[in-house]
């Protein structure tokens, strides 16, 4: 039998209940593909992260239930926060080793700043399959990884109940929904069924197209943007070049041991 531990965090939040939780384990060697896969499914969050460390870095893997994905926010500054508060204290940042190339998490004050690259966004045509699945018709869409719908108003993004079988019929991995803000920059929502997530809580992969697309409509590389989703999140987010900062909070929810039996 072996015993691995496993942290439950809130990531993009001050306060439990809230933010986007993920699942971090610590590993000291990788565990197969298939065990990663079926603890990602039995914790049934957005992302579930493996670590393991390599040299002076970490090399970072998210899982979501419906498998492996190249680009995960929540989940890199939910792992970092591990790091940095019960596993080597003393780190002030650490680099992980991902699917999406080397990322770097540096803790400020009571925040992690995360460097992400930025996806490119080309524009596309607004569809009526867009406006049947989400309920409302887009003003824009646009396409990176994911595809990006920009509404009216902020109301409209709150509100929105999109039909998630029709989401799913989409272009792009995910589905944002994002508006101008009242008292932030901009909000959104993020939906994945193709990753058999319905609705992500706050999503910092999609920020990586949502913060570059706001930076140039407001004409400013600094933006706060709030996922309003029913349990919300903070994203305080830098654009510059070709890379996307994120930055947030996070506390820790749970930790406990997986019983996993060993395999041949």
């Amino acid at each position: 039998m072996e015993n691995i531990e496993q942290y439950i965090v809130d990531a993009f939040t001050d306060r439990a209940f809230s933010g986007n939780p993920a699942a971090v384990c610590i590993l000291d060697q990788w565990l197969p593909e298939e065990t990663m896969g079926k603890i990602a499914q039995e914790n049934n969050l957005s992302e579930t992260a493996f670590a393991v460390k390599e040299g002076e870095a970490y090399h970072l893997r998210w899982m979501t239930p419906g498998g492996e994905i190249d680009l995960c926010g929540h989940a890199t500054l939910a792992t970092a926060f591990v790091l940095m508060n019960f596993v080597e204290p003393t780190l002030q940042a650490v680099t992980f080793t991902t699917l999406s190339g080397p990322l770097t998490v540096k803790k400020e004050g009571n925040r992690y700043e995360m460097a992400f690259p930025s996806y490119q966004l080309r524009p596309v045509p607004v569809t009526e399959a867009m406006e049947e699945a989400i309920g409302v018709r887009p003003l824009e869409a646009w396409m990176g990884r994911d595809l990006v719908c920009v509404l009216g108003e902020e109301k409209q993004v709150r509100t929105a109940s999109p039909d998630l079988d029709r989401v799913a019929a989409l272009e792009g991995l995910l589905l944002h929904i994002t508006a101008p803000g009242g008292d932030c920059a901009c909000v959104s929502r993020s939906f994945a069924p193709k990753l058999a997530v319905a609705e992500d809580p706050v999503c910092g992969s999609g920020h990586c197209h949502l913060a570059p697309l706001w930076a140039e409509k407001l004409g400013q590389n600094r933006l706060v943007a709030r996922q309003v989703s029913r349990r919300g999140g903070t994203l305080y987010c830098r654009v510059e070049g070709a890379r996307t900062y994120l930055a947030g909070q996070a506390v820790l929810f749970s930790k406990g041991v997986l019983f996993l039996e060993e395999t041949p």
